[in-house]
């Protein structure tokens, strides 16, 4: 059997989700398959990349063992709370245990209406298709907690937004797609019992050393503060900004989820943002700390019940635990950032040297994943590219005086200092237009090769590619792009 599905999920009660099939597309067509990922899941990439697969990709054909289902869920939207969200686009196929171990979701996404889909025609469209491939892929390479994308194809059909564009679907990879959403849909209900049982599944599946703790779901809120505090620092080390971390969008695996309107940043700016939603700066770089503890005060109101019998001890336990974020996000933060300025053992005053350097980024509108990249040049005595990036080069250099005395502190050769920079900072991200550029040849044009060369270079994000040398550049002005969208 080419999948082997085993799906947890589907056992819980009716109320968690609605069981439909995938609706039927007219013309399915690969775009493509993600060949590792699927080794790793225990799937035949052939297999994947032929009729049978596609058709199961596109929603045409269910495969044996699959209990589809959509999920349901609520959210705060930009701060307003929806009590009834759900997957109005997407179906989960089912669960595989991969070859390591680990059980993942199997999601389709854009494979036609829901009982949640609110008036929507649960379809996807080719780009964002496309921008979801290539955004978790690059996560993915740069050690990020992602969903991933297993396969992607066209339906042969268009979905109408402002315009008509082509149709597709993807197929997402999740540990899995509970969100703080989802506890949020039952404690808005007054199911208790509902939220039990999520926790309880949630712990079985995600953070099993909870159900041993004194306190189990105090446990448990406290292993998602600590998964969100790491995620939320590693996103801002790499300039991701996600753009819509609405409580539906954050899941408590501690995984990156749905990929709208995000973006990587070019030149440093704490208040940067991209979505064309986003107009008051809600989920603007510098905010998304701040962003994820608000989510996760909502997840511990939902939890409440369950954290003790009494509601003033529940709100205390819930507070300590809250509390926790920011010592961990810091902590995450800070060693993040002294080793992309090459300091493996930080210490006093690292901080303040580290900050120093990105407020003159700031200043002097240096590409943030460029700067941190020539650092392994300056340590060999070569400013020069670094320097390039800054509006005003004294700049650079004046850090880089402060710099160097540090990094002499720590007694390490400047060949081991290079390589530590090199593999703390990466040289390719999906640089906006990148990213556009391949939407546009491959919706405009039926052009994919764009596509697959991003796809290809993204994956070595901290090798040296030879004949990449373009997608490590910023853009140019004419070439910027300074709104991304959301695929609904």
């Amino acid at each position: 059997m080419p999948i082997r599905f085993d799906s947890s999920y589907a056992r819980l009660p009716d109320r968690f989700h609605a069981r439909l099939p995938p609706t039927p597309v007219a013309a399915p067509s690969l775009v493509r398959v993600n060949g590792p990922l699927a080794v790793q899941l225990g799937i035949d990439p052939d297999w994947l990349a032929g009729p049978e697969g596609v058709a199961m990709i596109a929603g045409n054909v269910l495969p044996a063992g699959a209990e589809p289902i959509a999920l349901a869920y609520a959210g705060h939207q930009f701060g307003q709370f929806v009590p009834k969200l759900g997957d109005g686009r997407a179906i989960l196929l089912g669960e595989v245990v991969g070859r390591d171990g680990l059980r993942r979701d199997i999601q389709l996404k854009g494979s036609g209406p829901t009982p949640f889909s609110r008036r929507g025609d649960g379809r996807a469209a080719l780009g964002p298709v496309l921008r979801e491939y290539l955004v978790s892929e690059a996560m993915a390479a740069l050690g990020i907690p992602t969903t991933r994308a297993l396969a992607a194809v066209t339906t042969g059909e268009q979905v109408f937004r402002e315009t008509a564009m082509p149709g597709a679907v993807i197929a997402r990879v999740a540990a899995s797609h509970v969100r703080v959403g989802t506890f949020q849909y039952f404690a808005a209900r007054g199911d208790v019992e509902a939220v039990r049982i999520l926790a309880d599944h949630v712990i079985a599946r995600h953070h099993p050393q909870a159900a041993d703790a004194e306190l189990p779901y105090r446990a448990l809120l406290d292993a998602v503060i600590a998964a969100q505090a790491s995620l939320v620092a590693r996103w801002m080390l790499v300039g991701f900004v996600h753009g819509v971390m609405n409580t539906d969008n954050m899941t408590v695996s501690g995984e990156t989820i749905d990929y709208g309107p995000c973006a990587f940043m070019e030149s440093f700016d704490p208040g940067a943002v991209f979505s064309s939603i986003d107009h008051a700066g809600r989920y603007a770089w510098g905010n998304q700390p701040r962003i994820a503890l608000w989510n996760l005060t909502r997840l511990a109101e939902a939890l409440l019940p369950l954290l003790a019998e009494d509601e003033d001890a529940a709100v205390k336990l819930a507070e300590a635990a809250l509390s926790g974020f920011g010592p961990a996000f810091e902590a995450a933060w800070l060693d993040g950032l002294c080793r992309k300025i090459g300091i493996a053992d930080h210490g006093a005053g690292d901080s303040a040297l580290a900050q120093d350097l990105l407020q003159r980024m700031a200043e002097n509108a240096a590409d943030f994943t460029l700067t941190f990249r020539h650092l392994a040049e300056a340590a060999s005595g070569n400013d020069a590219p670094a320097r390039a990036l800054f509006q005003d080069p004294a700049a650079f250099d004046a850090w880089a005086e402060a710099w160097r005395a540090r990094l002499a502190q720590q007694g390490r050769d400047a060949a081991a200092t290079r390589g530590a920079l090199l593999a703390a900072n990466p040289l390719y991200i999906p640089r906006n237009h990148l990213v556009e550029e391949a939407i546009a040849a491959a919706v405009a044009r039926d052009d994919l090769g764009p596509f697959e060369t991003l796809v290809e270079v993204l994956a070595r994000p901290f090798d040296e590619q030879p004949g990449a040398g373009r997608h490590a550049l910023p853009a140019r002005p004419e070439e910027r792009v300074l709104q991304t969208f959301c695929g609904t």
